[in-house]
């Protein structure tokens, strides 16, 4: 007799589940113990084994089904056994509608439209529905957009297993004997794949719980009130909407350099993610975040990493003096920068390809076995039909005020697409303050707590003004830093590399500006970030008692410092 797959009750409070990948299909042989496939509750996914060896001979709810607890999903037999019947799992019982007070009825009858499902746009549906939104999410790849496929997510997993691999490599300092034995690729990429994989059914899951229609397909202005949807197969949909929230994010930028684009050896981010093994050889046009996190990791993993960048310096948008300590400290783990460099011309090679670089007043040849271009991102906006409708923008920049509208009512613009400031979190931030204004709250986006960070060796983040910045506006300034050699922990963490450095108003004593280049840096970032939102004065900094040991009473120690008050190190 054919045994029964049903829904599995996962947690106390789990009611039903979402079919997210059969791994198996019919007729397929299992064993007890295989997995079938995955299902999907809110924030987790699981995988379901069989509890039986035979034939899947029939599979009864198809991906993307929601199934309830105990609910049927499959049948597995013996070869030719014949089922029954198959019948359809049952639908999960609706709640009962909770009473609702007059404006949020109201809010209900808002359709909310939101056009991409990266970390701003997801953010935005989520926040819309939280407001009472009907709210319709259209993506034309993944969930989770470029962050969590093919960018911040999958580049940091990479990050991490190079970090590991060099504490492996250098664990007798601390008196431990390891033996690294190489490294598995292929088992790299599928922990890159896991991860990305979790998050972004995590992402669908909160769709669902939300309640938030998701459509798969690639949507354009029809009219000022409706979008049209092309699905990926092809049939068309047409969208009413009363707001509409623009979030279309970004794809790399290819520069006008003669043999980029034809030669196979160049890639662009998402290509040196996906390499088949660890090139002997890398050069990275670009010295900003994408350039010089990827060439960190790869410098880890073993390759001979070359970085070309055009500017003086590298990381632009960071302060001057730590992105100098940043550059010594990689030039001395081997890695090998050129600025003030520019890339002539990318020809072919027997292995890899050639690069023409004029630096210093010549041209030098580079051979790389591959040729990572990170020159930045440019905003994906042009399946949108922007002049269609009259939405103001910049070459496809689209413009918007504090509150993220557009200058066409109702239709709403955030992160990357608006080909300013292209990070994850400010694309959250904005999400949340177009989804209130277009529910009718009044929110405004002020960037000035916005932090940026770098997950190089050792970690780099900054926020507010930098010292040249500060110099630039002709504000009175001081500046406090202490470098991490004098902080216990950091000095165990990583042997004391790095430095805190604050940037304060030299009247009142405000804080202006703080930068960091050592461990946890992208994690010690928000305190500072709070202070500059708080304006608070230096001295609410040395004021709140931070615990030891820990890298955090360092930024203590760089605020006190800034007023010549610093215990652990002389003031000068």
């Amino acid at each position: 007799m054919a045994f029964e797959i049903k829904m599995p009750q996962l947690g106390l409070t789990m009611e039903e589940g979402t079919v997210a990948k059969w791994l198996k299909q019919e007729g397929d042989s299992v064993k007890k113990g295989d997995v079938l496939l995955e299902i999907t509750t809110d924030k987790l996914t699981s995988e379901i084994e069989s509890e039986a060896d035979g034939v899947l001979l029939k599979i009864v709810a198809e991906e993307g089904e929601d199934v309830p607890v105990k609910g049927l999903l499959g049948y597995i037999g013996e070869a030719g056994e014949q089922i029954a019947q198959a019948s359809a799992p049952a639908a999960a019982p609706a709640p009962a509608p909770a009473p609702a007070p007059a404006e949020a009825k109201k809010a209900g009858d808002t359709s909310v439209v939101v056009v991409g499902g990266g970390p701003g746009g997801y953010v935005a549906a989520i926040r819309a529905a939280q407001l009472g939104g009907k709210v319709t999410l259209i993506e034309k790849n993944k969930l989770g957009g470029t962050c969590l496929n093919v960018g911040c997510i999958p580049t940091k997993v990479l990050l991490h297993a190079a970090e590991a691999l060099t504490e492996a490599k250098h664990m007798d300092n601390l008196g431990i004997q390891v033996s690294v034995n190489g490294i598995d690729w292929k088992a790299v990429q599928s922990r890159k794949e896991a991860v990305t994989n979790q998050l972004v059914s995590g992402v669908t899951g909160l769709m669902k719980a939300n309640k938030i229609r998701v459509i798969e397909g690639t949507a354009s202005f029809a009219s000022k009130t409706t979008l049209e949807v092309v699905k990926k197969d092809g049939t068309k949909e047409n969208v009413p909407f009363d707001k509409v929230i623009l979030a279309t994010g970004s794809v790399p930028a290819v520069p006008p350099i003669p043999g980029v684009k034809e030669n196979a050896a160049c890639v662009d981010s998402t290509g040196a993610l996906a390499f088949d093994h660890v090139p002997e050889t890398l050069l990275v046009i670009g010295g900003g975040v994408i350039g010089m996190e990827l060439a960190t990791a790869y410098s880890r993993f073993g390759a001979k990493v070359t970085v070309v960048e055009a500017m003086p310096k590298l990381l632009p948008m960071m302060d001057g003096e730590l992105t100098a300590m940043l550059r010594k400290k990689m030039e001395a783990s081997g890695v090998t920068i050129l600025t003030e460099a520019k890339v002539q011309s990318v020809e072919a090679a027997p292995v890899g390809a050639k690069v023409q670089v004029e630096v210093g007043g010549k041209v030098e040849s580079f051979e790389a076995e591959k040729v990572l271009v990170a020159v930045g991102r440019r905003t994906d906006t042009e399946a949108l039909g922007l002049d269609k409708v009259g939405i103001a923008h910049d070459r496809g920049r689209i413009t918007v005020n504090d509150k993220m509208e557009t200058n066409v009512p109702n239709i709403y613009a955030i992160g990357d697409c608006l080909g300013k400031v292209m990070l994850a979190h400010v694309a959250s931030a904005q999400g949340e303050v177009a989804a209130e204004n277009a529910l009718g709250e009044t929110a405004v986006y002020d960037g000035k707590t916005n932090p940026s960070c770098v997950y190089t060796d050792p970690e780099f983040a900054g926020v507010g003004l930098t010292e040249e910045k500060a110099k630039e506006e002709g504000i009175p300034y001081q500046v406090g830093k202490f470098p991490l050699m004098a902080n216990g922990k950091a000095l165990i963490m990583n042997g004391g590399e790095g430095m805190i450095k604050f940037i304060i108003g030299k009247e009142y004593g405000e804080v202006l500006g703080v930068h960091i280049l050592g461990p946890r840096a992208t994690d010690l970032i928000g305190e500072c970030a709070l202070a500059i939102g708080m304006e608070a004065t230096v001295d609410e900094i040395y004021a709140t008692i931070h615990a030891h040991p820990t890298v955090t009473e360092a930024v203590r120690e760089a605020a006190l410092a800034a007023t010549k008050r610093a215990i652990h190190i002389p003031n000068k």
